[in-house]
C-alpha cells in the first residue's frame, strides 16, 4: 500500500475511533447513571485506582489525557459528593494528593464488576487474536501521536 493510501486508511481509523470514543462515553454514562458517576468521573476514580497511590490533578489529567482545570473541576465535585478524599502532599503546598475514599474505592469497584461482563458480551464475536492485534495498533498509534 502506498503511503497517502496509509494516509487515507489511518484518517478513516481516526474517524472510527471518535465514533467508538462517543459510543464508548455513552455506555459508561448509562453504566454509572444509578451511582450519579458520567464517563469522565469513572476515569478519575479509574486512573486513581490504576496508580495505587495518591494522585496530584496533574498526575490524573496527563493518565487520561486531559486539562489540568477539566480535572480540577471533576476532583472539587467529586470530593464534594464523598468519592475522593484530600491529602497534604509533602512535595508541594498547594498540590493536594487526591486519593478515593472509601465510597469512592466501593463505587469504582462495582462499576468495574459491571463494566467487566459489559464489555464480555462486547466482545463475543472478536476473536482473542483480533483484539490483541487491535490493542497493539492502538497502542503504536498513541506513542506514534505523544511524541
Amino acid at each position: 500500500m502506498n503511503e497517502s493510501k496509509k494516509g487515507t486508511m489511518f484518517t478513516e481509523i481516526v474517524l472510527e475511533v471518535f465514533k467508538l470514543g462517543g459510543l464508548l462515553v455513552s455506555e459508561g454514562d448509562q453504566m454509572g447513571q444509578e451511582f450519579g458517576i458520567t464517563s469522565a468521573r469513572w476515569k478519575v476514580l479509574g486512573a486513581l485506582s490504576l496508580a495505587g497511590e495518591p494522585q496530584t490533578v496533574p498526575q490524573i489529567a496527563k493518565s487520561m489525557g486531559l486539562t489540568r482545570q477539566a480535572v480540577q473541576r471533576l476532583v472539587d465535585a467529586m470530593y464534594d459528593d464523598e468519592l475522593l478524599l484530600f491529602n497534604e502532599n509533602p512535595d508541594h503546598k498547594r498540590a493536594k494528593l487526591i486519593s478515593l475514599s472509601k465510597l469512592g474505592g466501593a463505587v469504582f469497584s462495582t462499576l468495574e464488576e459491571k463494566q467487566l461482563g459489559w464489555a464480555t458480551k462486547c466482545s463475543t464475536d472478536i476473536t482473542k487474536v483480533e483484539l490483541t492485534a487491535t490493542l497493539s495498533v492502538l497502542k503504536r498509534i498513541s506513542t506514534a501521536i505523544d511524541r
